[in-house]
Order: structure tokens, then sequence, then C-alpha cells
């Protein structure tokens, strides 16, 4: 789904207008319908009281047509105006008559703090003060009434975005900003949505379809993308009846240190169970029984030394590498990492873990990389990297440089991670804090190394791999919860992650035989 700009989002109303042959106070109609019927189907007619805060702008609209809905329907509404200013929207002034039609007295206005309603803890509180046209933040008397809004251990919901959140650029008032319980998102989510930052103002959303052109917004370039399953569904190579192992590639994983080999396991058996043909793992002599026991569908070829990598040596060409779980920082192992990349020109790379970390030290090295790279940095490795930011945005802008300047494509790992290929950013919907546990990175590095083997381009299997990583641990979570889940559990579960891609249905356990 695409993450369109505030004024890409006017257009698309404007161009919607005209080629429906509609009226904007039409438009604003159908949005608060899509409002009115998610509130009421999860009301189901309670009496709780429900408080309709507006602004006198076209979010304001929104709010009174929904109050006006509710009324008509028999719930328990109370609407007020932040009279704040004499200038009023078109479409807000027809529904602030419409609503006489349903009830004989104005909404209340207000003027000042003086004139703030008492909220109980367990009413409700709609929060259609400001929409996505805010371009500075609410000050005096309003931003009071944020703040006591806020204060209120109500329910807060925030149609198509929380009042004095900006929809696509850092705020510096969190204060004058709604703490949304949820937030009714009209026909795209918005960027600010997906960034930590954001999190307190944002923690869940709807997107409602209120019917703007396809076409037109298909037209457009987008802030971002965000992929979902039926995104996947596009993405996923189907296995045909003659295909054999030869076909799904040749990967390898170089990695592992006295101690770290647990982590060239996972990222070995990641890549082997999202369905890499042929696996190879070089490590350590350390390593050697431990992967040869625990993991017998791969070869294991191990470095001269005992402990460390000192001298990458490959039996096989590989079509996808993955370097960097366990491998640690060893002088003679940074030599190698550097020999390494100087005779790596074919093979399609995933570079994690200390691999990132040397060559965040070593930063002449990210010339030697082959076009198309993947890097998977947690934030700290990141940090390393592209150096400190001032906020998401700042971050995601200084990605956009980093990734452009060395050709390479970065997946920011975090609660939404992004994969970013030169200007352009991909929003992953899977995944949730079960996540937050060792090892689950390896996995995802060895997930995507496995997806490269497959013949999935490099942008494709990153998005992929992420995808599928997320919802492997989504799978997991949902039986195990967040605190149980372990990386091993995530690759457990990439067989029904790829079930899920392409059923309606997770397939449950199997029933254990006494």
């Amino acid at each position: 789904m695409k993450i369109l700009s505030s004024k890409q989002f006017y257009e698309a109303d404007a161009y919607t207008i005209k080629t429906q042959n509609i009226k904007s106070i039409d438009l604003m109609e159908r949005a608060s319908q899509q409002c009115f019927h998610w509130l009421d189907s999860n009301l189901k007619g309670s009496p709780v009281p429900i408080h309709i805060f507006c602004g006198i702008g076209n979010n304001g609209g929104d709010g009174l047509a929904l109050g006006r809905m509710l009324i008509k329907h028999g719930y328990n509404v109370t609407v007020y105006i932040a009279n704040f200013t004499d200038k009023r929207s078109p479409d807000f002034l027809i529904n602030y008559n419409l609503i006489r039609e349903v009830r004989d007295d104005w909404p209340i206005l207000m003027t000042s703090d003086d004139d703030f309603p008492n909220v109980n803890n367990e009413d409700i509180i709609v929060d259609a003060l400001f929409g996505i046209g805010l371009n500075r933040p609410p000050d005096g008397w309003l931003k009071k009434l944020i703040e006591y809004l806020n204060s209120t251990e109500a329910f807060i919901l925030s149609i198509d975005i929380p009042s004095g959140l900006y929809p696509e650029k850092p705020v510096s008032h969190s204060e004058a900003i709604i703490n949304s319980s949820f937030t009714l998102t009209f026909q795209n989510p918005k960027f600010a949505f997906f960034l930590a930052e954001n999190n307190q103002y944002v923690p869940s959303f709807k997107v409602l379809d209120i019917g703007l052109d396809f076409n037109f917004i298909e037209s457009l370039q987008p802030l971002a993308i965000t992929f979902g399953r039926f995104e996947m569904q596009h993405l996923y190579k189907p296995r045909y009846k003659f295909d054999h192992k030869g076909d799904f590639g040749y990967s390898t994983i170089i990695g592992g240190s006295y101690g770290k080999i647990g982590a060239v396991y996972l990222a070995t058996k990641a890549a082997l169970k999202v369905g890499a043909g042929v696996m190879t793992v070089f490590v350590p002599k350390c390593g050697y029984s431990i992967l040869q026991t625990s993991l017998p569908e791969a070869m294991v070829v191990t470095d001269v030394s005992e402990k460390i990598i000192t001298n990458i040596q490959l039996e096989n060409a590989s079509n996808a590498i993955g370097i960097g779980p366990g491998i640690g920082k060893d002088l003679k192992t940074i030599q190698a990492f550097k020999n390494f990349l100087n005779n790596t020109k074919e093979s399609k790379l995933v570079i994690d873990a200390d691999a990132l970390n040397i060559l965040s030290e070593n930063k002449k090295l990210l010339d030697l990389l082959p076009e198309n790279t993947i890097l998977t940095p947690h934030l700290g490795e990141l940090k390393r990297l592209i150096g400190e930011w001032k906020n998401d945005y700042h971050k995601i802008e200084l990605v956009k440089k980093f990734s452009k300047k060395h050709k390479v494509i970065v997946v920011v790992k975090g609660a939404n991670t992004l994969i970013i290929s030169n200007s352009d950013i991909y929003i992953n919907t899977t995944g949730n804090p079960g996540m937050a546990t060792a090892g689950s990175g390896d996995v995802l590095t060895g997930m995507i190394t496995g997806l490269l083997s497959q013949k999935y381009n490099a942008l494709d299997a990153a998005i992929l791999g992420t995808y599928l990583h997320g919802s492997a641990s989504d799978i997991a979570a949902s039986y195990l919860g967040f605190e149980a889940v372990i990386a091993s559990d995530i690759i457990d579960n990439i067989g029904k992650a790829y079930v899920a891609l392409l059923n309606d249905e997770i397939p449950s356990e199997p029933t254990k035989q006494e």
C-alpha cells in the first residue's frame, strides 16, 4: 500500500470529486460513515458517554458528521467545537448546520480553558480537532485542551490522524499531540504512523477505504510503500514438479568464533528452511562437530584456525553468501574479511553483525561491496555506519544517502523494519515484540541469503525475507506469547509462514501420538 504526502491526499480528493462527479461534502459524508460503522460495530449500542471534540476545518467537519450519525442511532453523544478562530471550512459549516436535524441544541462552543468539560475515565473521546493540514503546533488554550484530554484515562479515538501530529515531518511539541488509543485513518496510512518516535501517539490504527480514485493513487510516486500478504503473494516464486535442488541455489553462511557458533547455526538453518537448495557453512574448526551434528543437511568447511576465521576459502561457488553472524573482530578476521571482499565479485552478499561493524571501522571497504549488497543492521550497528541522527526522519534521510552512495540495500531492523534502496522506502507490516531476542537477526540474515540463492533479486529477497521473518514470529507468538519466543521458534515457523502466505489459514500443530 502506498504512503502518500498530504499534498497527494488533497490531489486525490480533488481528482475523485471531479471524476466521480460528487461534492466535497459527499466525500466527507462517506468518510464519516466509515467511522460510524467502525464505532457502531464495536459499541453495539452501548450507552457509554461519547465526547466529540471538533476543530473548525474539515477534520472538525468529519467529527460533526460522525456525531450526527451517532446521535441519530441513539448514542449518548456530546459535541464540542474548539472555537479558536472565525475562519471555518465550508464543509464544516454544512455539517454544523446539519447536526440540528437530529438535535435541537447546537454543539457546545469552547473559547478558553474555562469551557473544558468533565470527562470520566470510562468515557470515550473522539479527537477531530486537526487533520493532516496542520502546519504549526497548537498553542494557548488549544494546547491545554490536548494536555487535558491526554490526562484522562478515557479511550481516545482519533479521526484520520492524532491532532497535533504532522503526517510526514518531525514534531518538537510532544506535549501538544493527542495520545490516541486508536486512529481511524482515511484511504492510506500516514508515514508518521510507522516511526518509533510516534508510537505513543499512534499505537494502533485502521485504514478506512473512502473510495478515492484507485488509478490516480496508483499513478503517484509515494513517500514509501508498505508490504503485506497481498504484495508478497505477487513476489513469491512457486515451485514446479520437475524442479531440483540446483534450481534453488547454492548458499553459504560465513561466520562464527569460539562461543558464537550458535549464530551461524541459526542463520544456516534459516536459509535451509526458507528454501535454499544446497547449503554450505564456513566456520572455525571449533564449529565443525557442532554443525555436522546439529545440521546434517549442511556441508561444513572450516578455517585453518581453531577459534576464529583467518582465511576464507570456499570449496564451491555460491549464488548467495551471508557473512557476519558470530564472526567477531579479531585482527586476523578483519584481514580475512578484507581479502574476501577483494576476491568476491559475482556472488550476492548479505552482511550482518560484526561484519557490519568491521565495515564501520574500515569505511574504505564499503567501496568493495558488490552492487545491491544487502546490509541488515540493528540500530546500534546502523549508528556506527551512518552516524548519529536527530530523529527518525533524519535517520531515514541518512540511510537513503548511504544507500545511494554505496549502491547497497539497507534493512533497518525495528518494529516496522524499513528496507531502503536508493531513495525508495519499503515498510514491513509483520512482526511483534517477541522478536526482541538474541539470534533473531541471525535468522533474518539466513532467510534473505536463502531467498537470494533462489533467484529472487536483491530487493525482493530483502522484502520477502523480512516479511516471512516477521510472519513466522507472529505465528510463534500466537501460541507462545511474546516473552517466550526465541530465535529457534522463528525458524520452526518459517514453513507455516509460507503456508499462511499462500492460504487463508495457518496449519495447526500435528496431533502427537501417545
